[in-house]
């Protein structure tokens, strides 16, 4: 064994790094039972940012949330560093590729955290739409920005195909409980939401880059919002969102119960 790999043994067996690393899958999973619950609002005529920093700005509203949104932020620095070391154990150079793309992701939620939580406002919507907007005005920008979308499909195809294989349980270390028949269900019904929600944003970036209409591609928010006008629209974005909320109940169940 390597000294890098014993290295990262070492720290995967230590409680604190262990701890904190159950402190980020709680947090993906608050994060998305918030996210459902502002798109069922939104679905009843409310309003909300029905994304990530709406759910986080969503917390630091209430008494304690800011420390909560802090100890989030601290939770996914250790689970992206986590997945470094998952990546430095795996065999297959396609699985480090997988978990390295996870890092930079729970990497930049814990960005997005930590800037909410200095007093930041973000308006991830907006923030889409100023960038697709940029890469319009670019050179060969509208095919950079129609790859951009396609690449969001396919992460929504795979999402859909895991949720409906059950191919997520290769990921899942659950104790072989009742628990875990009900974590699976959640799984699936949570992953299959997700891809339909991915399948709608990069579907919307891509008519984006199509039309020239920056407008359209809004991101996470502005996709379930444009549910609502169409028909039957309210009633598609409460499925989506009960299933966003499974999902995050999910991660909240693997928090806990799953062996790391």
């Amino acid at each position: 064994m390597s000294a890098p790999t014993r290295a990262a043994a070492t720290a995967e067996r230590n409680p604190v790094v262990r701890a904190l690393a159950r402190v980020g899958l709680a947090t993906i999973g608050l994060l998305h039972i918030l996210i459902g619950a502002i798109a069922v609002a939104i679905a009843a005529g409310g309003s909300g940012d029905a994304d990530q920093s709406g759910a986080l700005q969503a917390v630091v509203a209430v008494p304690g949330g800011l420390f909560a949104v802090w100890l989030a932020a601290v939770g996914l620095i250790v689970l992206a560093l986590w997945q470094i070391l998952v990546a430095m154990r795996a065999q297959r150079t396609g699985t480090r590729l997988v978990e390295l793309g996870k890092c930079v992701l729970y990497a930049a939620l814990a960005v997005l955290a930590i800037s909410i939580a200095l007093g930041g406002s973000h308006d991830s919507s907006s923030s889409e739409k100023t960038l697709s907007a940029r890469l319009l005005a670019q050179p060969g920008g509208v095919f950079v920005l129609a790859l951009v979308g396609l690449a969001i499909i396919a992460g929504g195809v795979v999402f859909l195909r895991n949720g409906i294989t059950r191919r997520f349980e290769r990921d899942l270390r659950l104790p072989p409980n009742a628990l875990a028949g009900v974590t699976t269900t959640l799984g699936r019904i949570g992953y299959i939401a997700k891809g339909v929600a991915l399948l709608l944003v990069g579907g919307l970036v891509v008519a984006g880059a199509v039309t020239y209409d920056p407008g359209k591609a809004g991101g996470l928010d502005g996709s379930l919002k444009a549910l609502v006008g169409l028909p039957f629209g309210p009633v598609l974005l409460i499925l989506i969102a009960v299933g966003l909320i499974a999902y995050g109940v999910f991660w909240l169940v693997r928090s806990v119960a799953a062996r790391l």
